[in-house]
């Protein structure tokens, strides 16, 4: 192995691991504005063992949203966090966000802009579907975008906290001035943005650093496609989000060819030291920046294992990040 294993990261006044596990996928299926936005059909129990098998290989944060699957990824990691024993539950941090409206029945989702009010309703109904007193860190999804509504965002999330019903919070909207808004709170600990091997957004990245937040790297494996298990002939299904979203293009007929030729330009790369493409694809995070926790989605045991082994190897060799970098310079992602 190379580089040792990856250290603890800081999450407001706690620690928690350099790994998290994004929770997007055990929600099932859902629609988005029209859209599908599920990953398609989902097993509970499995996704029960597969946060399990997370925590058992050192994970101790799972990153979710009410959203996904229209409440049903809270109510998955609600109860698998609840079979746990009380001093292993109390190691782990759970992250989810608001801003979206959704109806649990119909599985049917919005985009919103939340008032306080809102926010206050949302986050009783997270916590009786994530069964806790408190949530760890509550996210802002969407909503606002720019520094004024991102204002009154942290002045409902104060009352938050000092309502008791939340720890700390973060942002999922990376727009550089909403996340130097939060970074000036106290209570702020995380911003959340789009980075792996194909890019980034360098402002919010400066911009979370400059104010001292963790951040919470979403799409760490270009979802899935950083894998290597997908190529031209081997898609995402058809109502799977992957193949119909305005947010990526990695799975999109005129332009998965050309993700795929990145992706060989670097495979070498990624997989140094006996790395697997999934574990290099997050050791470049943990050498691009320290504050960076990556959030690859899981739906399996086998897939949350994978993961958790990426953190004996700890972070690629900077050389090695430095060239993967020099062959990713063409990409659209690179900000």
């Amino acid at each position: 192995m190379l580089g040792g294993m990856v250290t603890d990261r800081r999450l407001g006044g706690r620690t928690t691991s350099a790994l998290g596990i994004g929770c997007w996928a055990i929600g099932g299926p859902f629609t988005y504005d029209g859209r599908p936005a599920g990953w398609g059909e989902v097993d509970d129990e499995t996704s029960i063992r597969m946060i399990h098998t997370a925590i058992e290989g050192g994970v101790r944060l799972f990153d979710t949203a009410d959203v996904y699957g229209a409440g049903h990824s809270e109510r998955v990691v609600g109860e698998a966090l609840g079979q746990l024993s009380a001093d292993v539950r109390d190691g782990v941090i759970v992250a989810t966000k608001f801003a979206n409206t959704f109806d649990e029945e119909s599985r049917v989702a919005a985009a919103g802009r939340p008032t306080a009010a809102d926010i206050r309703k949302a986050c009783d109904a997270s916590l009786g579907r994530l069964k806790v007193d408190a949530i760890d860190v509550y996210q802002l999804h969407g909503g606002a975008d720019n520094a004024a509504e991102a204002e009154v965002i942290v002045a409902a999330l104060e009352e938050l906290v000092a309502a008791g019903k939340i720890k700390a919070f973060g942002t999922s909207v990376d727009a550089p001035a909403v996340v130097a808004t939060f970074g000036r709170s106290a209570h702020a600990v995380s911003a959340q943005m789009q980075i792996n091997v194909f890019g980034h957004r360098a402002e919010s990245l400066a911009a979370a650093r400059e104010h001292g937040l963790a951040v919470l790297a979403r799409t760490p494996l270009a979802m899935g496609l950083l894998t290597g298990k997908y190529d031209l002939s081997n898609r995402p299904a058809l109502d799977d989000v992957r193949r119909d979203t305005p947010w990526w293009t990695y799975f999109d007929d005129d332009a998965m060819a050309d993700w795929l030729q990145r992706l060989d330009k670097v495979r070498e790369l990624l997989t140094t030291g006996g790395r697997t493409l999934t574990q290099g694809a997050l050791a470049y995070l943990w050498a691009l920046d320290p504050a960076i926790i990556p959030l690859p989605g899981a739906r399996t045991p086998e897939q949350a294992a994978e993961h958790a082994a990426a953190i004996p190897f700890g972070p690629l060799p900077d050389a090695t990040r430095q060239e993967i970098d020099d062959l990713m310079a063409d990409s659209p992602e690179r900000q």
